[in-house]
């Protein structure tokens, strides 16, 4: 009895090794990501052992300025170059997939849920550190009665009387730039769907310019802080401000990085043809994660530059 094919509506991918890859590159990157900040192993003045100490001391003593020979940075680069080259591959594959009319409705919708799980699970990541945050600034004056070393300092907020950024000088121009970005990705999703090709090639790129911009001035912003670290002002471990601080604004940094680039990618689609009025969900999914990175930071300027300052 001959057998009928099954027809569906969902897309039956061929064998891949994406899958595998990634949890590997997830691996080293998240190795490298605790090497780097907290290091395996401890310096041992003592008994060092040179090479073991190298690799896997505390990575982030080298832009700390701390005279170590470090190389504790090297295994989180490697990791990061692994995860841009499994994640360049698939969703090239997935692209691929799309242009080759696999992409039905169904499957469609699914990359949409997808995104959308994506996005709350990032915004989740957010939530855990302002609820963190929110019971520091909010509950400090509870800890002057701990007995833990320095609890009068703990009974204010920021702690110890730092001195704090101020929220309108480079921060004001960061929240400016973000809000504008918001704009120019929305003019080239519209524009898209449209026809207006233009306009759309106009959009993203003026979005990638400004998070480009993003991140130059928050490099610029660390810049200084480190510059003062010693003196009144704050920094990645000197305190429970500053490492609360460094990792909310830094883990933003991040997302505005990975926004760009994934913006940048949605540019060179379309310059070379790519993306129509009637299916362009990876610019669409770009702009929905970008206008998270926007109201993410709106949160951060107003509790974390304004507010518990």
């Amino acid at each position: 009895m001959a057998s009928e094919a099954v027809e569906h509506d969902y897309h039956l991918v061929e064998p891949s090794p994406w899958p595998f890859l990634s949890g590997l590159a997830a691996m080293v990157w998240g190795t490298g990501m605790v090497i780097f900040f907290t290091g395996l192993v401890s310096r041992n003045p003592d008994k060092p052992n040179a090479m073991t100490e190298f690799f896997f001391a505390r990575g982030l003593d080298t832009i700390q300025g701390k005279d170590v020979s470090n190389g504790g940075w090297i295994i989180l680069l490697i990791g990061c170059f692994f995860a841009a080259v499994v994640m360049f591959g698939w969703w090239r594959d997935v692209a691929r997939e799309s242009e080759a009319g696999d992409h039905t409705p169904v499957v469609d919708i699914g990359l949409r849920y997808g995104m959308i799980m994506f996005i709350m699970q990032e915004a989740m990541f957010f939530v855990g550190w302002f609820w963190m945050f929110f019971e520091l600034g909010l509950w400090h004056k509870v800890r002057e009665k701990w007995e833990i070393a320095q609890a009068e300092c703990y009974g204010e907020w920021p702690v110890c009387e730092i001195e704090t950024i101020d929220p309108f000088h480079i921060p004001l121009m960061n929240t400016l730039v973000l809000l504008l970005s918001g704009t120019t990705v929305t003019w080239a999703h519209h524009a898209l769907i449209k026809g207006d090709r233009k306009g759309a090639k106009w959009g993203l790129f003026l979005t990638v310019v400004l998070g480009i911009f993003f991140t130059y001035l928050q490099g610029v912003e660390y810049m200084e802080a480190f510059a003062h670290r010693d003196g009144e002002s704050f920094w990645l471990s000197t305190n429970v401000y500053g490492s609360a601080f460094f990792l909310a604004t830094g883990f933003h940094g991040l997302h505005v990085l990975i926004g760009t680039i994934f913006l940048a990618v949605c540019y060179l689609r379309l310059v070379r043809g790519g993306f129509t009025p009637q299916k362009h969900f990876g610019l669409e999914a770009a702009a929905w994660y970008w206008h998270f990175v926007d109201v993410v930071w709106l949160f951060l300027f107003v509790f974390v530059y304004v507010v518990f300052r």
